[in-house]
């Protein structure tokens, strides 16, 4: 148990080492060249079809769906008696408060036509993406929690966990498609989106840890 707990530490601390580290490189470096590089190989091949596809997985992500969606699932826990759960789904909404702190401290520009092609036009700063740390965050701790709650029918466990799954894989890669982040833009949340998990993870299971004999 102790190492495990280390071993948590010490990847938050390596985590928030690397999230500071790649915050300077792009406050000195706006447009590298391997973010464009990256940009152009995946948006080589694009589509009427794989436009709409990427921006549907980019949905959840926008305000106010991104709110509603944290609101609605965490409503649906509460009603199914997991007012405990419910409540943590909830506190994911503080993280919008630390992805506009740190928008707003490091200043990034969104990409522009002039390097990519755009098809979703933002109007926010870029670093960190905070559709991939939202979905980083939310879905994530649905995974976890689809792990630990035995008593939600295996059949919901599993098309849940599935979803979230899909989801994860599918975020950062739709926001470079679409022209809306840079590669180290979506590289930094879902750093952040790890690193705000730990706490809700930690205080999930630190109560259930407690109350055991």
């Amino acid at each position: 148990m102790l190492g495990n707990r280390n071993l948590s530490i010490i990847t938050l601390f390596a985590l928030i080492i690397s999230f500071i580290l790649l915050s300077i490189f792009v406050v000195h470096h706006p447009v590298p060249k391997f973010d464009h590089d990256i940009s152009l190989f995946v948006q080589k091949h694009h589509s009427d079809w794989a436009d709409k596809l990427m921006l549907s997985i980019s949905f959840f992500g926008k305000l106010p769906y991104s709110l509603l969606m944290v609101i609605i699932v965490a409503a649906i826990f509460y009603l199914y008696k997991f007012k405990r759960e419910a409540y943590f789904i909830i506190s994911i909404l503080l993280s919008g408060l630390i992805i506009f702190g740190l928008k707003s401290i490091i200043d990034r520009p969104r990409p522009t036509s002039f390097y990519v092609r755009l098809v979703e036009i933002n109007r926010s700063k870029s670093f960190p993406s905070g559709h991939v740390m939202s979905y980083i965050l939310f879905f994530g701790f649905m995974i976890i929690l689809m792990k630990s709650l035995k008593n939600i029918p295996a059949l919901t466990r599993r098309i849940i966990t599935y979803v979230s799954i899909f989801y994860i894989t599918t975020i950062a890669f739709s926001r470079i498609y679409l022209g809306a982040h840079w590669f180290s833009d979506t590289l930094a949340g879902l750093i952040l989106g790890l690193i705000c998990l730990f706490p809700i993870c930690y205080f999930y299971f630190k109560k259930e840890t407690e109350i055991k004999p």
